[in-house]
């Protein structure tokens, strides 16, 4: 089960929010709703925000498909934060200029997915001994000369072509 929400147009810069959000990247639900909640940064509020909102999305899809719930077992699969439209003002300067505020915006997206059940290997069609068997008839690997060696080798070969 996997769920998503997304927030646009956060006044924060992504710089600022992409701090807190790779804090609770692959955490579990439980443990990124107390980073968020007893973080000191301002965006951790808006990151918190989307983070309920993901679980909620997740929950209401479970009950569309009738299945159990239980948002313990989520995890933050996805968290991201990419930068939104900047918003572009002047202020009043020296000698009648005017010098640009960038008041930048970010996007935020968090996706939650269920831990899946540990799937139980299916039993093997070949016995044991047909595993055995089949390293028995692998062809054994010729062993590589050292290094030293080879270098004797062709020392002396160089010495009897010189005489």
């Amino acid at each position: 089960m996997e769920a998503r929400a997304i927030q646009r147009g956060v006044r924060q810069s992504a710089r600022k929010m992409r701090l807190v959000i790779d804090l609770i990247r692959d955490c579990a639900v439980p443990e990124a709703d107390a980073i968020l909640r007893f973080s000191k940064k301002r965006a951790a509020r808006q990151i918190h925000k989307v983070l309920k909102s993901a679980v909620a999305n997740a929950q209401q899809a479970a009950q569309r498909q009738n299945t159990p719930f239980d948002a313990d077992t989520l995890r933050v699969s996805y968290a991201v934060v990419n930068e939104g439209q900047t918003l572009k003002r002047f202020t009043a300067a020296a000698m009648g200029r005017g010098t640009p505020i960038l008041k930048r915006t970010s996007h935020v997206e968090i996706r939650v997915a269920g831990e899946a059940a540990p799937v139980a290997a299916a039993p093997s069609t070949k016995p044991a001994d047909a595993k055995a068997e089949a390293k028995a008839k692998a062809k054994p690997r010729a062993k590589k000369a050292p290094a030293a060696k080879a270098k004797k080798k062709k020392k002396k070969t160089t010495k009897k072509a010189s005489k």
